[in-house]
């Protein structure tokens, strides 16, 4: 079985993203970047997860990009709740996906892994610049200047991106077909202090969405039932 790292963040799209890894036949290494977030209840979604669909190992990274602010997600800016709109809202984390990314990448040049798995999704999202497929396509072509392995023509690293022309209605369906159990993944951007959704943030009305449109009942029980 060929290695591979696996960015999983514990929500819907990590979740199968490594579902479908496992799947395909890879050794799966599950990283989680603890960026000091405001809230911890993805991380321990992304633990369950990892257990569950049997990672060979399951990493935390700690970093601070809170220390940098400039996101509702690491400051005490009010989380959006009056549904998706236009542009790039106020939950981006400047520079996440590139930051998670090159984590992967050292962890990928550590086990000779050419193969790195990221559930972006350029369909149903908040319009985040890091999960469009250009910029997947610019981070491989560095990828490939950037380690000793890939200079050194010992592997040729790939960005895997199974999910980024999906529906979010379409990727609770793989999941679903994949075995994921929904009941342990986390979206939310603004849970209580258990880790229950708001039901009303970006990413729970997508996920609903999903979910109603995939005719399938999501698992979570929400603090706003009615949206």
């Amino acid at each position: 079985m060929k290695p591979a790292v696996c960015l999983l963040s514990g929500g819907i799209d990590s979740t199968t993203c490594l579902a479908f890894a496992r799947n395909e036949g890879y050794e799966c290494y599950a990283l989680t970047i603890d960026y000091n977030q405001r809230h911890r209840a993805e991380l321990d979604a992304a633990a369950r997860v990892a257990a569950s669909l049997g990672a060979v190992e399951h990493k935390i990274l700690k970093i601070d990009l809170r220390s940098l602010g400039g996101s509702a997600l690491t400051n005490n800016f009010d989380v959006p709740k009056s549904g998706v709109a236009a542009g790039i809202p106020i939950t981006y984390v400047p520079a996440r996906n590139t930051v998670f990314l090159a984590l992967a990448m050292a962890w990928a040049e550590v086990l000779s892994s050419s193969d790195i798995f990221i559930g972006v999704n350029a369909i149903d999202y908040s319009g985040y610049p890091d999960c469009r497929p250009e910029f997947i396509a610019a981070f491989e072509h560095m990828a490939q200047l950037a380690t000793k392995a890939g200079i050194e023509g010992r592997t040729d690293l790939r960005i895997r991106t199974p999910l980024i022309s999906l529906t979010k209605a379409g990727i609770i369906r793989l999941g679903q077909t994949l075995g994921v159990d929904f009941g342990l993944t986390h979206s939310c951007y603004d849970p209580d202090a258990s880790g229950r959704p708001c039901g009303l943030c970006d990413s729970c009305r997508i996920r609903l969405n999903g979910f109603e449109e995939a005719g399938i009942r999501d698992p979570l029980h929400y603090i706003h039932e009615n949206r």
